[in-house]
């Protein structure tokens, strides 16, 4: 039995010794050390997400939240987010949410990286923090936010070759790594509707993001409440290479940096869907971001902020445009919401089925 993906140095040692090693475990080792060892986010990191770039972001989630609980007869429940960045999203969404007498019981992230937890205490100063959800309490009903949380979770590539579909490995081929066709066969793996693709065609399958859906899924239906998920993505099943690494804002080789980069990857929405039903929550069908935030205000609250900021006004349409126009994260960037039994369904979305 396997205790999980090797250490950053196991696993460059094993690179290093010409021992390959999946896609999966070199994504989760190097990036269980990047997220450890720095916070990343903003102009001196690698990346900005969308509450860092306006207050807006987490004011909207608030209101779907305090909409939501309105409409579910005001529960008692637990705000939960999973992967909080530096705890901005919660700190803008609970301020707002407190504006409607909202008010969680409790606050609670879960975040294994030390040096993250530090700046979302600094935001959140009450949250509770847990490295798994199984830690979560069973108490009460959750409403769950996973914002650009799935997308650093690792990923199993497969590729077609002449031989049939082989998972693709990371090994080192003189002085660089590099991802290559393994030798086992894995016809069996990929999706039927994608099995007769082109050569060199790459598959994607994520069961550990699967696997946190489920278990998610699972405790609304248990406790009541709802999941958010945002994050950049498609509705599969789809052919195509996603996996990426940035460093200071820019693209970077993923391979060639382990553990000094952030690795990601594109969202499979269908499968996370798929993944949810089992339990018997409700799914929605999935939105984009763009259209997500003007369904729930954003362009009022935008108007607000620029008459009583004027000289901000034209930061404040600059940081709406970012996160809402298609060109920048407004269509890349898709929503979708997860609900217990008998919750109503969230506002913001047209319909079921993901």
């Amino acid at each position: 039995m396997r205790d999980g993906p090797p250490t950053p140095a196991a696993l460059i040692a094993a690179i290093a010794a010409a021992r390959a090693t999946t896609v999966a475990d070199f994504m989760a080792a190097a990036n269980s050390h990047y997220y450890a060892t720095r916070d990343p986010l903003g102009a001196a990191g690698d990346f900005t997400t969308a509450p860092e770039i306006s207050q807006m972001f987490g004011e909207m989630v608030g209101i779907w939240i305090a909409d939501l609980w309105t409409r579910a007869g005001h529960p008692a429940f637990r705000y939960v987010e999973l992967g909080p960045g530096r705890g901005t999203l919660a700190a803008d969404a609970l301020r707002t949410m407190a504006r409607f007498g909202c008010v969680p019981q409790t606050a609670h992230f879960v975040e294994t990286s030390p040096t993250l937890r530090a700046a979302q205490l600094a935001r959140v100063p009450a949250a509770l923090h847990h490295d798994t959800i199984d830690a979560l309490p069973d108490d009460a009903p959750l409403i769950i936010v996973a914002n650009e949380f799935f997308d650093a979770l690792p990923i199993h590539q497969y590729i077609r070759t002449a031989d049939g579909w082989r998972e693709h490995m990371v090994e080192r081929q003189g002085d660089r790594l590099m991802a290559v066709p393994g030798g086992v066969p894995a016809d069996d793996i990929v999706p039927a509707a994608l099995s007769d693709a082109a050569e060199g065609s790459i598959v994607e399958t994520a069961p550990v993001s699967a696997a946190i859906m489920r278990a998610c899924a699972f405790r609304l239906a248990r406790q009541g409440g709802a999941m958010l998920v945002i994050d950049y993505g498609y509705r599969g099943p789809a052919v195509g290479d996603t996996l990426q690494a940035v460093k200071a804002h820019r693209f970077a080789d993923p391979f060639a940096d382990p553990g000094e980069v952030d690795l990601t990857t594109h969202v499979d929405f269908t499968a996370l869907a798929d993944a949810a039903r089992p339990a018997g929550a409700a799914v929605t069908a999935v939105a984009t971001q763009g259209d997500w935030l003007q369904r729930l205000g954003i362009d009022a609250r935008l108007q607000s902020l620029a008459a009583a900021a004027p000289a901000r006004a034209a930061e404040l349409q600059g940081q709406r445009d970012r996160l809402v126009e298609p060109r920048e994260m407004g269509e890349l960037f898709k929503m979708m919401a997860i609900t217990a039994p008998g919750w109503p369904h969230p506002t913001g979305f047209t319909g079921g089925a993901a």
